[in-house]
């Protein structure tokens, strides 16, 4: 059996912050993420999902702290279905994905975002943020080894597989 999703779109507002009464930091998105088709009834428009997104502990932190609101991003994580009874007694299902790694896709100096001072170094690890799952070690910064830094790639013809 599988749970795997990947996802890139864009947050349809500013991450929301809380805290578990234990202390565990959960954040709270929305990504909005186009679809690959346009629709006839729109006129050709491209129409999105908007895709309810939940990070904890240190991955929590992280996303509340640095993403914001029209940031393109990656998540990736297990599609999750839970249910509870709302005021009325009636029994409301909730599908969202629990991410479990989050790839900020911008610098933070794109149009799209605003600059914030205390953003991730961009050139460090590219903005990749894992962790969260249940028994996992926080929050894990990898390089990015396709990151060019504005120097020339310099690659023979005789490394290329093709």
């Amino acid at each position: 059996m599988l749970n795997r999703v990947i996802l890139i779109g864009r947050l349809t507002r500013d991450p929301e912050l809380r805290y578990t009464p234990a202390g565990v930091a959960v954040t709270q998105f929305t990504l909005a993420v186009d679809r690959p088709f346009s629709s006839n009834n729109n006129g050709g428009e491209r129409e999105a999902d908007f895709i309810p997104i939940v990070t904890w502990r240190q991955l929590a932190e992280t996303c509340a702290n640095y993403l914001r609101k029209g940031r393109l991003t990656a998540v990736e994580g297990r599609i999750q279905v839970r249910h509870y009874e709302n005021n009325e007694g009636k029994r409301v299902y909730v599908t969202e994905v629990i991410a479990d790694n989050v790839r900020f896709l911008e610098s933070q100096n794109s149009g799209n975002s605003s600059r914030r001072d205390d953003a991730p170094p961009e050139g460090r690890g590219g903005g990749n943020y894992g962790g969260g799952g249940s028994g996992s070690g926080g929050g894990q910064n990898h390089q990015d080894p396709f990151q060019n830094d504005g120097k020339p790639i310099d690659i023979s013809d005789d490394d290329l597989p093709f």
